[in-house]
C-alpha cells in the first residue's frame, strides 16, 4: 500500500508510526539506496532544540520534544536542555521566542543583562568567560541524541510494527501521470503502491525532479514576485574536538546544556590574531558517539550551480564542499573565547567533517506537502533530525487526517507570500 523512500529520521519515524496505527491492514516498504541512517540523519550533530523564532517551528518542535522525551532510553535522548547565549542585536528576537515558548507552556527562562547572563553561565560554567554576550535563554527541556542509536531504534520500531524494509535499493523514477502515482521504479525492480512518501533528506532535489515537481519557482514578497531555485546547498560546518568528552561537564561534573553562543565581539585566536571583527556563532556539547567536544558554526553555501552538484550529497564526489578552510579556527578559538578549559586544545580539532551538505528551500523552512494526489513530501531543509516528531503527524496525513502542525508548511505558502518571519540570527534555520 505505502513505499517509503529514505531510511532516516523521516522515513523511519513516518513507516513506524503508519504501520502502527494501520496494524494487520499495513503494507509499509521502506527502501534506502544504502542503508539506515546511510546520510544526514546518520552524521546529524543530534541537537534538539525549541530555540525557533518562527511561531509554527515552535509549535512543531514542542510535538518532537514530547516524543524524545517519552522514548528517551530507547532513542539515546539525553534530555539536558539547552543553552541560548546572544548579543544585544539578537535581544529583542530571543525575548520573543521566550515570551511565546511561555505562551505555549515550553519551559524556558530567559536572563538579560551582561551580568545576570554571566552570572547564570557561571554557575553552569564556572570557568565561562564570552565576551559580547547580554542575554541567554535556557530552554529546560531539549538536549542532545546520539544520532546513529536513535535512528537504529526507529528501524526496529517501525519493522517491529510490521514495516518491510529493503537497503541498497535506488529509486530511479515513478510511474502514473499528474493526477496520480502508481508505481515506484527502483533498480530492484518496479513496485506498485497506492500511496508514497518521499523522505529522502539532501537529495530531495533529485526525487522532486522526478516527479515533474518546478526547480525555480515564484515567491511572492511584500516588493513583489520573485523567481528563486527551489533547492540551494549549502555545506554544514561542524566537527569534534578529539578530548574526553567529560572536558565539557557542568559544574557538578554532569553533562550540561547544549550551547549555542552568538556574539558580536571580535574573534582572537591562541596567539592573539583576529579571526573575525564580524558577528560569530557556534554551537558545541560533549558527545560520546562522536568521541569528545562536537559542534560548529554557520554553514557555507555551494558555490557551485546547484545542477552540477553530485546526486550524492555524502559520496566521494563531494569531500571539497564540506568544511572551508577557515571553520576549524574561527570554531576552536570560539571554544577557547567561551570557556577557559579548551585554551590548548585547539590543535586536537578532528579532521573528519561532522556536518555533510543539506539542502534548503527558498525560504530555508520545511515543506510537508502532498503532491500528484498521492505522494507525501518531507522536505525538511536540513531542519530533520531533531523533528523526530514529524514522521506521526505525516503518517496521520497519509491515513487521511490533516495536521494542523504541518499546515504552515505547505509549498502553496510560496506563491501566497505567506512566508515563516526572518530573526536577525545568521543561522538560516534559526
Amino acid at each position: 500500500r505505502t513505499v517509503v523512500i529514505g531510511a532516516g529520521i523521516h522515513g523511519l519515524s513516518t513507516a513506524w508510526h503508519l504501520a502502527s496505527a494501520e496494524g494487520d491492514r499495513a503494507d509499509v516498504l521502506v527502501v534506502d539506496k544504502d542503508d539506515v541512517g546511510a546520510g544526514a540523519s546518520g552524521i546529524a550533530c543530534g541537537v534538539v532544540r525549541n530555540n525557533y523564532f518562527q511561531p509554527a517551528m515552535r509549535r512543531l518542535m514542542a510535538h518532537s520534544v514530547d516524543l524524545w522525551e517519552r522514548h528517551a532510553e530507547e532513542f539515546s535522548y539525553h534530555g539536558v536542555g539547552y543553552l541560548q547565549v546572544s548579543h544585544e542585536g539578537m535581544h529583542d528576537d530571543v525575548a520573543a521566542i521566550a515570551a511565546e515558548q511561555e505562551e505555549i507552556g515550553y519551559a524556558s527562562t530567559f536572563v538579560e543583562g551582561a551580568a545576570a547572563t554571566h552570572a547564570h553561565l557561571r554557575a553552569i560554567f564556572p570557568d565561562w568567560r564570552a565576551p559580547g554576550v547580554t542575554s541567554v535563554l535556557h530552554e529546560h527541556r531539549g538536549g542532545f541524541a546520539n544520532n546513529m542509536a536513535s535512528v537504529r531504534a526507529l528501524a526496529a520500531r517501525a519493522t517491529g510494527a510490521g514495516a518491510r524494509l529493503a537497503t541498497g535499493v535506488s529509486v530511479r523514477g515513478f510511474e502514473g501521470s499528474a493526477e496520480r502515482v502508481t508505481a515506484v521504479v527502483t533498480d530492484a525492480g518496479t513496485v506498485r503502491c497506492d500511496r508514497v512518501v518521499v523522505a529522502v533528506g539532501p537529495w530531495i532535489r533529485d526525487l522532486w525532479a522526478m516527479l515533474d515537481l518546478p526547480s525555480r519557482i515564484d515567491v511572492a514578497t511584500p516588493h513583489g514576485a520573485t523567481t528563486r531555485p527551489m533547492w540551494q546547498f549549502m555545506a554544514l560546518q561542524e566537527s569534534t574536538l578529539k578530548v574526553d568528552p567529560s572536558l565539557l561537564c557542568d559544574a557538578a561534573g554532569g553533562l550540561p546544556p547544549v550551547v549555542h553562543v552568538d556574539s558580536d565581539a571580535p574573534l582572537l585566536d591562541g596567539e592573539g590574531e583576529l579571526v573575525t571583527d564580524r558577528p560569530w556563532g557556534i554551537y558545541f556539547k560533549p558527545d560520546e558517539h562522536f568521541g569528545g567536544v562536537q559542534g560548529g558554526a554557520m554553514p557555507l553555501p555551494v558555490d557551485r550551480p546547484a545542477a552540477d552538484v553530485a546526486i550524492d550529497p555524502y559520496g566521494p564526489a563531494s569531500p571539497e564542499f564540506v568544511v572551508g578552510a577557515d571553520f576549524h579556527r574561527l570554531w576552536t578559538a570560539a571554544l577557547v573565547a567561551c570557556m577557559e578549559r579548551f585554551a590548548g586544545t585547539e590543535h586536537l580539532v578532528g579532521g573528519e567533517p561532522s556536518g555533510g551538505i543539506g539542502c534548503f528551500t527558498p525560504d530555508a523552512f520545511p515543506v510537508f506537502d502532498t503532491f500528484h494526489d498521492n505522494v507525501h513530501v518531507v522536505a525538511d531543509s536540513n531542519h530533520g533530525y531533531k523533528m523526530i516528531g514529524v514522521g506521526a503527524l505525516v503518517a496521520d496525513e497519509v491515513r487521511g487526517q490533516p495536521s494542523d502542525l504541518l499546515a504552515p508548511f505547505r509549498f502553496d505558502r510560496y506563491a501566497r507570500g505567506d512566508l515563516h518571519p526572518t530573526s536577525n540570527s545568521p543561522f538560516p534555520w534559526s
